[in-house]
Formats: C-alpha cells, sequence, structure tokens
C-alpha cells in the first residue's frame, strides 16, 4: 500500500524548538513536508496561499508574538476551510487555563515540551502514529 505523504504545518516562534522538531523528525524518519510559521498571523497568512494541499495536522505553539496559539485556534476553528485541520499543542505552558481552551477549540492533544533532546524524540514519534493514520 503506497501511503500519501500530508502536509505539516509547525507554528513556532523559537528557532530552537524549530531546530529540534526537524531533528526529531528526522530521527524518526518523518518524511512529510514541513512548513513553519513564526506566529498565527503568518500560520493563517500561509494556510490561505502558501501551503498545497491544505496541511491535515498543525503542531502549535501557545505562547507567540502578534497572535498565540490560542487566538490562531479561535481563527482557524471559525473558517470553514480550514476547521478540521487537525491541531496538537506543544508547548511549554502548563497553565489550567490554556489547556482547556485549546480542549474547548477541538485540538487533537496537548504535550508538553519535554526538557531533554530524548523525551522530544519520543513525544514526535507519537504524533508520527497519528498523522500516519491520516497519510491512509
Amino acid at each position: 500500500m503506497t501511503h500519501r505523504l500530508v502536509n505539516i504545518l509547525l507554528v513556532e516562534d523559537d528557532e530552537i524548538d524549530v531546530m529540534n522538531v526537524k531533528r526529531a523528525f528526522s530521527k524518526n524518519n518523518i518524511k512529510n513536508p514541513l512548513f513553519v510559521a513564526g506566529n498565527g498571523v503568518e500560520a493563517l497568512e500561509m494556510l490561505k496561499s502558501v501551503i498545497i494541499p491544505l496541511p491535515r495536522i498543525i503542531i502549535l505553539d501557545i505562547n507567540m508574538p502578534k497572535m498565540n496559539g490560542i487566538e490562531f485556534l479561535k481563527v482557524l476553528r471559525e473558517d470553514e476551510k480550514l476547521k478540521n485541520i487537525s491541531v496538537f499543542v506543544m508547548t511549554t505552558s502548563n497553565e489550567d487555563s490554556d489547556k482547556i481552551d485549546a480542549y474547548n477549540l477541538n485540538v487533537a492533544g496537548y504535550i508538553l515540551k519535554p526538557l531533554s533532546f530524548e523525551k522530544f524524540i519520543s513525544s514526535v514519534a507519537t504524533l508520527k502514529n497519528f498523522w500516519q493514520l491520516c497519510e491512509m
């Protein structure tokens, strides 16, 4: 059976975290095209004109400039063309209010960024299982 690789959008303002996600993708042999936006505003612009076909998965940070992750999710869920994209929050925010807001906006998962790179690789491996199902 051939699998079609789905596009993935990473919305993350920290360059080190972007680099860690790319390295974790490599370590987990994830070949999906990865697009990167530095904040919610940039991500929305990319979703409307740059990423074709639309990604099936977004990995989203909460704490970002211009438009944070919760604000981005609100706009995403109100847009008919974008509202069904699966979103995984990957953030350092352990605030209950952020978790509640994210789940109320139908995120597929809420993952705290691990401190060690080995745990980060493991977190990305868990995500890989989900989007492999999406590829089918």
